[in-house]
């Protein structure tokens, strides 16, 4: 049984290195519209680790918000904190993620990203399988956040056949 009540994700939460240079990128390349920011936060006692799970003198500075064209926002935290880790998890690592975008052109995105300097990794991938029908491709945010770029403009066959992949 799903908890009681949930309708959606409501947003995606971000550490990043440095606030102004991720929300500059999610402004500029993704489309994304700043909307305010908070902070900062932080406790003297133990509020931290008991309602955020990172040390106790952990400090965010300061908290963004931005709004993706599709409506999803993005929380970006810019944190400090004793240990820090301060390279993002690979793919391969518990932990690692992807912010996965749709684009309606794979290859004219692509072109994008490398004219704005970006890392595309490899060259757009024709999946197979339940996946058939799209490309992807991955490419790096100026500090590492691995994204993805999607595209399946006639669907995928999982979309059209979903019975036959179970």
């Amino acid at each position: 049984m799903a908890i009681p009540g949930l309708t959606r994700a409501d947003h995606v939460g971000l550490t990043v290195p440095d606030l102004d240079q991720a929300r500059d990128f999610f402004v500029d390349v993704l489309g994304a519209v700043y909307q305010y920011t908070l902070g900062p936060l932080r406790d003297d006692g133990s509020w931290m680790s008991e309602h955020l799970n990172v040390p106790d003198r952990a400090v965010a500075s300061r908290i963004q918000f931005v709004r993706l064209p599709d409506g999803t926002r993005v929380e970006l935290f810019e944190y400090s904190a004793p240990g820090q880790r301060t390279d993002p998890p690979l793919n391969s690592d518990v932990g690692g993620h992807h912010l996965a975008f749709y684009v309606e052109d794979l290859d004219t995105a692509v072109a994008y990203l490398r004219e704005r300097g970006l890392r595309v990794l490899g060259e757009p991938t024709a999946s197979k399988g339940p996946h058939l029908g799209q490309r992807w491709v991955y490419f790096l945010a100026p500090w590492g956040l691995q994204c993805e770029l999607v595209s399946y403009p006639d669907g995928k066959a999982y979309d059209h056949a979903p019975g036959g992949f179970a």
